[in-house]
């Protein structure tokens, strides 16, 4: 349900920016207006990142091979920090180069068609504004009680915050547009035209940052959610035989998660009843967290229960010398 949902945010998303982007050349084409074209540099940036995404979704579902044996749920991972540097580079570094250049001739808004920039942008407000719509309503399906930061930031799944970054970014990158076009036009100085600019620029390479810190994140391998850790640890133990002696877990993709565990097994259990104890602890794990696909339980003797069998056998030995 999170990958439908996160497919069906992107799709959205590049609906409305192919669409915006084409208006914002036309708008630029117009007027000249270097917030215009940096408007429009940001939504083809985006429609790229929303295709980036969807191909990553599609290189993630193919069935693991000798030579990648855990899968490729990580592509997912991959593509969106390439998204990250597409919208650090194409986005934001071009919106500050055009807003220098337009500094050091700032003419204001030429042509007859001085409307169309407010056109586009307020036609490209309510898009976006759909498209965000769309992200959060997908996104409040899996966010659970968190917080929007806490969501950005310990998301498996990407491809969401990605969309929601972009989205938030695109509208507040319109209302700078809006802002700059506006005064230009009410005051003829092309100095506002370029801060508008400058404005779009510092705010998408601010995101890129954020989405590229979160994604190396991710890339690196991050644990399972503390709520999923506490499933597993309860359904290890629920048998009542084991304890864990210590637990690791590792997201092979967004919902794929590898979990090796060392358990306790009784000092005196066969090898059967050892097997037999391992696979209801892996039922019981899948059970209670079923992204567990991978699982490893290796048996061992906790501390404890090998101090007390030396215990145990050094109280029996002078009872056996006397016998």
């Amino acid at each position: 349900m999170a990958a439908n949902g996160g497919t069906k945010a992107i799709v959205a998303a590049l609906a409305a920016n192919l669409t915006i982007a084409v208006l914002k050349f036309v708008a630029f084409i117009l007027t000249a207006s270097s917030s215009m074209l940096a408007e429009a540099i940001h939504s083809l940036a985006d429609s790229g990142n929303q295709l980036l995404l969807l191909i990553g979704g599609k290189r993630a579902g193919k069935a693991a091979s000798p030579e990648h044996p855990f899968g490729y749920g990580r592509e997912r991972y991959i593509y969106a920090f390439i998204v990250s540097i597409v919208l650090f580079s194409v986005g934001g570094l071009f919106a500050l180069f055009e807003a220098w250049n337009k500094l050091q001739d700032p003419h204001g808004i030429e042509g007859d068609f001085w409307w169309v920039p407010l056109a586009v942008l307020i036609g490209a407000i309510a898009a976006e504004s759909f498209s965000f719509r769309t992200a959060i309503i997908e996104s409040n399906r899996i966010r659970g009680k968190q917080g929007w930061v806490s969501f950005v930031r310990t998301a498996k799944q990407p491809e969401l915050p990605v969309i929601l970054l972009e989205d938030f970014g695109a509208l507040l990158g319109l209302l700078f547009a809006l802002i700059g076009v506006g005064m230009t036009l009410i005051t003829g100085n092309g100095v506002w035209d370029a801060a508008g600019t400058g404005m779009i620029g510092l705010l998408l390479v601010a995101i890129a940052v954020v989405l590229a810190i979160e994604t190396k994140s991710l890339l690196l391998g991050e644990s399972a959610t503390r709520d999923d850790v506490v499933r597993i640890s309860e359904a290890i133990e629920a048998g009542g035989h084991n304890r864990i002696i210590h637990l690791k877990t590792l997201h092979l993709g967004p919902e794929e998660l590898l979990v090796a565990a060392k358990i306790s097994v009784g000092a005196a259990e066969t090898g059967r009843d050892i097997a037999a104890s391992i696979d209801a602890a892996e039922s019981r794990i899948r059970s209670a967290v079923p992204i567990a696909r991978v699982i490893y339980l290796e048996p061992d003797l906790h501390r404890d229960d090998v101090q007390g069998a030396g215990r145990a056998s050094a109280e029996a030995r002078p009872q056996d010398l006397q016998s």
